[in-house]
């Protein structure tokens, strides 16, 4: 596959997911959501025990900004003392950032409330779009990436699939479970995190597809 198909990939999975985000704020802002979230809340709260409770309240620790800032650091070092790639830690660090940034942007455009319902834990700030859904799609996706072109073998590229699609979702479930999101906060989280990751990579293939082209031209 060429980079220009990745290119058009991208884009149209950049597009679907802000149409996607868009309907999610629709229903949201109608109020026409309510029965899928309030369903959802209970299939997953429904399953609470002290033990899975310990561990729903592990995996959001570790979608936690504090615990996601010490991860990006122990992998922009790794990129940086192992791979030393100098570009991929600027994308890895734009759309890590960019996630957190426009997280706040959008809390504060939408406003919503949080679940009071069944809290396990007591947290403050607006609830749509969840940040914790946001910055794990945002980091396990960014890792996958750039992990994917080292790693030659299937098995190992089908782990790192698993693995990061795994915590993108446990983290997102610890939330609902927790009581502190509502379903439709997840999964516009989500949308949002896709959009800006696959925007960060259409930007930076493009740039190496200039970059690459340019020195073509310089050696002819």
């Amino acid at each position: 596959m060429n980079i220009k198909k990745y290119l058009f990939i991208a884009f149209i999975i950049s597009l679907v997911s802000v149409i996607g985000f868009g309907m999610i704020s629709i229903l949201i802002s109608d109020e026409k959501i309510g029965h899928f979230d309030s369903t959802v809340i209970s299939a997953v709260q429904g399953l609470e025990t002290p033990g899975l409770t310990k561990v729903m309240k592990l995996f959001t620790f570790i979608g936690s900004t504090q615990v996601v800032i010490i991860l990006s650091l122990a992998l922009l070092i790794f990129l940086y003392k192992v791979l030393h790639h100098r570009l991929e830690l600027i994308l890895f660090v734009s759309v890590i950032a960019g996630a957190g940034i426009l997280n706040g942007v959008l809390k504060h455009f939408f406003q919503r409330a949080r679940p009071n319902l069944h809290r396990l834990i007591e947290i403050s700030g607006y609830s749509f779009p969840s940040g914790h859904a946001m910055s794990a799609f945002a980091f396990y996706g960014v890792i996958a990436f750039l992990l994917w072109r080292h790693i030659s073998t299937r098995i190992g590229r089908t782990i790192l699939i698993i693995v990061s699609c795994f915590m993108i979702l446990a983290i997102g479930i610890s939330r609902i479970y927790l009581g502190v999101h509502y379903p439709s906060d997840i999964i516009g989280g989500y949308f949002a995190s896709i959009f800006w990751l696959t925007a960060a990579i259409w930007v930076f293939q493009f740039y190496k597809e200039k970059r690459y082209n340019r020195k073509q031209g310089y050696n002819e």
